[in-house]
């Protein structure tokens, strides 16, 4: 692990109930000061509203820590015994970026509610094969994944980290560092599948601000972007998923890819900091 002033300490998390939607990594707050603990819980729900994810380490593929041109990868540091959170401290300033990823887990789902599920996140294509397949009326089973990040603020200093490609195989890139943009300002969003532009996707965007939460849909371009206006209070999250067809080989019909990117505005108890 990179020795460039920053301290990991690591507890896990980790299994998804099975009709779970959203998956998201929230950190209790966004904006630090150099040396404070960064604590970040990893959150399944509805609504930018969940509940802890709990498992092991093997349902870990990856998670890892941007910082200035240092990438750790902190999947080493986790044990195989039960827990809900991650920790650490840095101790310069500057923005920062978590990255998880899982392996792949399984749902049966009956056709009703397949379909319902296909309906809602806008995943037409899946929605058409089906009806050119006669699979309308047959229950579906899906293997699915997580590709989620966080952005948090320590101190003053803005960098372009989080404008970062990764090789999450869902990435959605902020093309603007959400604690430089200015209030009510543009912020354009890329979203890349395998590290390519993913188009005609549909987006969410969420915020909440205290126990109120507000959400958005769109749908991305040719270039696989979209843009929204940025309310800079409470918290964000952007989400989407793609799914693909698997062949008549696999133990599956579907596989689905889950991604989402949070930041927010907030820092002890939920009090605003001035970070510009």
């Amino acid at each position: 692990m990179n020795n460039k002033s920053l301290t990991i300490i690591l507890a896990c998390l980790f299994v998804v109930p099975l009709l779970a939607h959203e998956f998201w990594l929230q950190p209790k707050q966004y904006l630090f000061s150099a040396g404070d603990e960064i604590n970040i819980r990893f959150y399944v729900g509805e609504n930018f509203t969940g509940n802890n994810w709990k498992g092991s380490r093997q349902k870990v593929n990856e998670l890892k820590l941007y910082y200035a041109d240092v990438t750790d990868d902190l999947s080493d540091a986790l044990t195989d015994d039960e827990g809900d959170s991650l920790q650490f401290s840095m101790f310069e300033e500057g923005t920062a970026m978590i990255t998880f990823n899982s392996t792949n887990s399984s749902i049966q789902l009956n056709a009703k509610d397949f379909n319902a599920y296909l309906e809602e996140d806008g995943l037409t294509d899946a929605l058409e094969y089906r009806k050119q397949h006669n699979e309308t009326d047959s229950s579906a089973k899906e293997l699915y994944q997580r590709s989620v990040k966080t952005i948090v603020q320590v101190g003053n200093t803005k960098t372009d980290v989080c404008k970062k490609q990764t090789n999450l195989p869902l990435d959605i890139i902020p093309l603007s560092n959400p604690y430089s943009i200015a209030n009510n300002q543009t912020m354009n969003v890329r979203v890349l599948f395998m590290g390519k532009p993913l188009p005609n996707t549909k987006m969410k965007t969420w915020q909440r601000i205290g126990s109120k939460v507000s959400d958005s849909s769109f749908i991305t371009n040719e270039k696989g972007e979209f843009s929204f206006t940025l309310n800079t209070s409470g918290e964000w999250m952007v989400s989407c998923v793609h799914m693909m067809r698997l062949d008549e080989n696999a133990n599956a019909q579907w596989q689905s890819y889950w991604g989402t990117v949070t930041w927010g505005y907030t820092g002890y108890a939920g009090t605003r900091l001035t970070s510009r």
